[in-house]
């Protein structure tokens, strides 16, 4: 296994942090470990290495000394929790956050899950917009051929919409 950290050598330290049903691991080659003082559980923040490998202190870079007006939540309350206090603080840490969460997430914009029916059907309606905006620029084309197939596709969509909708 390589090192998290640096990405180059083998890792020899792991780190594992179970919160409720989550589990997050951290694996550290000796020389990080050392660097981030993990031979000493009070010098370090687990929540410094699980949130982005230090990415917490580009949070506290970025933010300076600021305080949540709602919470009183604090840069040093966000490195020994490894969490906000409230859903203000994602607004006051906002400079920082970013950074911080493009490490630990797929992206920085909350989609949640959604249904297997209601994601085809989502779908299945973008995917008649885009034909019926090819559709139609086929016909001020004049291009009748393409037009038609666009035509018998939109039908086929629409099918598919409907044996979805219905139960």
């Amino acid at each position: 296994m390589i090192c998290c950290y640096c990405k180059d050598k083998q890792a020899t330290v792991h780190l594992t942090q179970i919160a409720g049903e989550k589990m997050q691991k951290v694996d550290l080659c000796e020389e990080c470990a050392k660097k981030k003082g993990v031979n000493e559980p009070t010098a370090f923040a687990l929540a410094d290495l699980l949130c982005g490998l230090g990415a917490s202190t580009e949070m506290e870079q970025a933010s300076g000394e600021l305080r949540c007006p709602q919470c009183n939540f604090t840069q040093a309350d966000f490195k020994k929790a490894g969490r906000l206090g409230c859903a203000e603080c994602y607004k006051t840490f906002a400079d920082g956050l970013e950074g911080l969460l493009e490490t630990m997430h797929k992206g920085t914009k909350h989609v949640g899950k959604v249904p297997y029916a209601l994601q085809q059907t989502r779908e299945l309606n973008d995917r008649l917009r885009q034909l019926q905006k090819k559709l139609d620029k086929a016909v001020a084309d004049e291009s009748f051929e393409i037009a038609a197939q666009l035509r018998d596709e939109i039908k086929q969509t629409r099918e598919k919409l409907t044996e979805i909708s219905t139960p």
